[in-house]
């Protein structure tokens, strides 16, 4: 079996609320072929989300006139859990695009970094249950009666699930209703979904944003017929990265990362993971290909 893509970017997202490299900041990998066909890798540290999206812009339109298919993974969720959309009475038939309407609507993203996630998750709280549920997380400061800085109560039988399926394959897996703190991948989430909306439509069809476009199913050659990149959840503690000699953990993660799923291609084996378990109920993959998305690999 051929290799599905020929380049691999691994995007390690960030929600700083001002310009930072480094550490926890915005990490690019690209792993791709030179001229005598070897991987090779490179990596970026924009210090911004604006200048990281303009990258991402000028990366694959380069992967492009190579000819060169690229997955593309971002190390946050694609979708919320189950209901999220019904529950906020979205219009449109697509739950998954009109949650990422919706946050294309109200996120405010300036080129410094500043945002308004918090405000974005206190709006949702109150839309959903009028107090600060299920949503928390946040400095003190920005506390307001619908977020708080932690959380208030546990989730009930009649609440939106804590967690997406795809969360609970991966063991470990930190929560979307939580937005600061260490793993707030809620933050990553409100403020890269939009990012990732614009790459998307910017390209229409030649992007295909699994498994929401593409369904959660193993990938062909002839699924791919056209495409340019495939856009996936991926989750950064799905391997062991070892920092090489000056490498942060960061880097190390998306490059770690690139590589696994290389390998996996190279072997024929890559295709597959865009599939369920072959005793995943019915419900669960419906769930996962309109409203939550999945995690590629877990």
């Amino acid at each position: 079996m051929s290799r599905l893509f020929s380049a691999y970017v691994i995007v390690d997202w960030s929600a700083a609320a001002k310009p930072t490299t480094g550490a926890d900041s915005v990490w690019i990998g690209v792993l791709k072929r030179d001229v005598r066909f070897r991987l090779t890798f490179e990596s970026f540290n924009p210090a911004t989300r604006n200048e990281a999206e303009a990258k991402l812009a000028v990366i694959l339109d380069d992967l492009k006139k190579r000819g060169e298919r690229a997955l593309v993974g971002f190390d946050f969720p694609l979708g919320f859990p189950r209901g999220f959309s019904q529950a906020l009475n979205l219009p449109g038939e697509t739950p998954w695009r009109a949650v990422w309407d919706q946050l294309n609507k109200m996120v405010k993203d300036k080129a410094d970094n500043t945002n308004n996630r918090f405000g974005v998750g206190s709006e949702i709280n109150r839309r959903l249950t009028g107090g600060p549920f299920p949503f928390w997380g946040c400095p003190p400061k920005d506390a307001l009666t619908t977020l708080q800085p932690k959380r208030t109560r546990e989730h009930g039988p009649d609440d939106l699930p804590e967690f997406r399926h795809a969360d609970v394959a991966a063991k470990g897996a930190h929560s979307i209703w939580k937005l600061y703190y260490n793993g707030s991948v809620g933050g990553q989430a409100i403020m890269g979904i939009p990012a990732v909306r614009r790459l998307k439509d910017a390209r229409g069809e030649a992007v295909r944003v699994w498994p929401f476009e593409t369904g959660f199913k193993p990938l062909t050659e002839a699924d791919l017929d056209g495409v340019e990149a495939v856009v996936a959840e991926v989750y950064p503690s799905l391997i062991k990265a070892v920092p090489g000699p000056g490498e942060i953990k960061d880097l190390a993660q998306v490059r770690g990362l690139a590589e696994h799923f290389a390998k996996l291609d190279e072997a024929g084996k890559l295709a597959a993971q865009f599939g369920p378990a072959k005793d995943a109920p019915a419900q669960l993959v419906e769930d996962v290909q309109t409203q939550e998305g999945w995690i590629l690999g877990a």
